[in-house]
């Protein structure tokens, strides 16, 4: 007699990604993991007094969507912030930015975020002055889609004490006016973290700002505010049918939040949390890296990496390159790290067994990455490290082949590519230049050279649906003719959501496809994808999810 499921799922249209049984119709689901997935008079056996069934009404079911770089954290604390994506033009974020602070008196800091750098025009770039004009009396930021930069009226530069400057490190600016006071524009964290503090949310940031704990630490009531940020959050992911998350800042204090919401049973997605190094921290540091890949690593909740960066991104002159920015000449960017510091952190790491993934997106850190995992890897020996390479927005033909030849994951976002989705051409296609457009952004060349290519959504950078990725990715045109295509079929980005989102955390022998005995991490869509034409994919969407067996999210 087959064992009676919880939970079974029929009349579907199953894309396994399993290569020896890629198709099915039903599946059936006990303990959290998949115990038969096959035609439905097969898995129907398994029924029984108590098992649930979910009538998928043709639709496909895929394996959960595995989320390989996002900010949980700090993603689901902007959910109530002002969303200007797709705002254009001074009237319109006049009124936007007008009706939000109306609505909100009572708020010390109006924060807004997605404002494109061309969100006034095509050459004139914001500055408080513009701000002031929109909003004099209360102090206003807002962010851009990269969260790289941000912008500030004086009265937010006022209170948080850098109208006048300030002294930064390597790689962060305050843009400074004519008139010796900042302008208003303000390049990578340590130039605007004083901002996010002022408006009460350095908690929410520390994995990405200093890769520390809170000092002093929070109290119960700070605790809970913060638990119920990491709900939301999770929340949010389980709608649009993520069941796995690789997070991309960390701290400890992340980990025991999520620890404590994973003792409540409300713990919705697995999620993995990395030890964020940073350039001001010394090797021993890494100490705290090992002890956190040692308490948390189960299958619901692990750390194992560490996450660093090494440059900032095109648009800001930030991100550094091999040769001269193309609209900038006599400048490279600035590196986080010097090539020698990063590779002297990724040997010890490696040497310590833990995984490694570093913000490169200029064409200069992408070298720099690999270089530090060569030496990792003629220091310490030859292992499966599955290193990561965060982005990679340009690329040399020189550094293609070594991905594979290092066994390095090549961690890239569908939504990114400028048009692809929500992001405009300028001012990133200038920043790179025409040469260097046939190796940005690069997904295929790196695929069709040995890399994996594992895919996500840089969430809150990018709206975080793994549909709209996917479309993203099977849409993508060449910017220009002669240029090669880089865009993905429907099955491969898929994949880049699943199958190799699995790989890049050592778990593809437990998630990623949909097979008997994996864990029972699936999403129910509301149409069979593979009928739908590319142009309507973002019609599809999340019916059902269920994680672990569980059903985390019901439309």
């Amino acid at each position: 007699m087959p064992p009676s499921a919880d939970l079974i799922v029929e009349n579907a249209s199953m894309l396994t990604m399993d290569p020896d049984t890629p198709r099915a119709e039903a599946i059936a689901i006990k303990g959290g993991e998949i115990i038969a997935i096959a035609d439905r008079a097969t898995v129907l056996e398994h029924k029984g007094s108590g098992t649930r069934v979910i009538d998928a009404e043709r639709g496909s079911v895929v394996p959960g969507f595995i989320e390989a770089h996002m900010h949980l954290f700090g993603g689901a604390a902007e959910l109530d912030h002002l969303q200007l994506m797709g705002v254009h033009g001074f009237d319109a974020l006049c009124d936007a930015v007008r009706n939000y602070a109306a609505k909100r008196p009572d708020l010390s800091v109006l924060q807004a975020q997605g404002a494109d750098y061309t969100i006034l025009s095509a050459t004139e770039r914001v500055s408080r002055h513009h701000l002031d004009r929109i909003l004099p009396d209360r102090p206003f930021v807002m962010a851009a889609p990269d969260h790289h930069t941000m912008w500030a009226n004086t009265k937010a530069l006022e209170l948080a004490g850098l109208l006048g400057g300030k002294r930064l490190g390597p790689g962060n600016e305050i843009v400074m006016g004519d008139d010796g006071l900042a302008g208003g524009e303000l390049r990578e964290g340590e130039a605007f973290g004083p901002l996010i503090a002022l408006a009460g949310e350095e908690r929410v940031r520390l994995g990405l700002a200093t890769g520390g704990e809170p000092d002093p630490k929070p109290t119960p009531a700070e605790q809970a505010s913060d638990r119920a940020i990491m709900r939301c959050g999770l929340e949010w992911c389980a709608r649009h049918g993520i069941t796995s998350i690789q997070n991309m800042d960390g701290n400890l204090h992340q980990l025991e939040l999520l620890s404590e919401i994973e003792a409540e049973g409300d713990l919705l997605c697995r999620v993995q949390v990395p030890f964020h190094y940073k350039n001001f921290m010394t090797l021993d540091m890494l100490d705290k890296a090992s002890d956190m890949a040692e308490r948390y690593a189960g299958e619901w909740l692990s750390s194992g990496m560490v996450k660093m960066f090494y440059d900032g991104v095109l648009e800001g002159w930030t991100a550094v390159m091999v040769d001269d920015y193309a609209d900038r000449p006599g400048w490279r960017g600035e590196p986080l790290f010097t090539p020698e510091h990063l590779a002297e952190v990724a040997v010890e790491a490696d040497r310590r067994g833990l995984q490694v993934t570093v913000h490169s997106i200029g064409d200069g850190a992408v070298r720099a990455v690999l270089d530090g995992y060569e030496a990792a890897r003629r220091k310490n020996g030859r292992r499966d490290s599955r290193h990561r390479v965060e982005h990679i927005e340009v690329v040399t033909v020189a550094d293609i082949p070594r991905f594979a030849e290092l066994g390095v994951i090549a961690s890239m976002q569908p939504p990114h590519p400028p048009g692809a989705m929500d992001f405009p051409l300028e001012p990133t296609l200038s920043r790179i230049g025409r040469e260097r457009w046939p190796l940005s952004y690069a997904w295929r060349t790196l695929k069709q050279a040995g890399a994996h290519v594992v895919f996500a959504s840089d969430w809150p950078v990018s709206p975080i649906d793994p549909i709209l990725g996917i479309q993203a990715a099977v849409l993508r045109k060449p910017w220009a003719e002669g240029d090669p295509d880089q865009s993905f079929s429907l099955h491969e980005s898929l994949a880049g959501y699943t199958v190799e989102g699995a790989y890049a955390e050592f778990m593809e022998h437990r998630k990623g496809r949909l097979k008997a005995g994996f864990m029972a991490d699936l999403v129910v869509l509301s149409a069979d994808i593979e009928a739908t034409a590319p142009e309507a994919l973002h019609t599809v969407w999340p019916v059902t999810t269920i994680c672990g067996g569980k059903i985390t999210y019901q439309a």
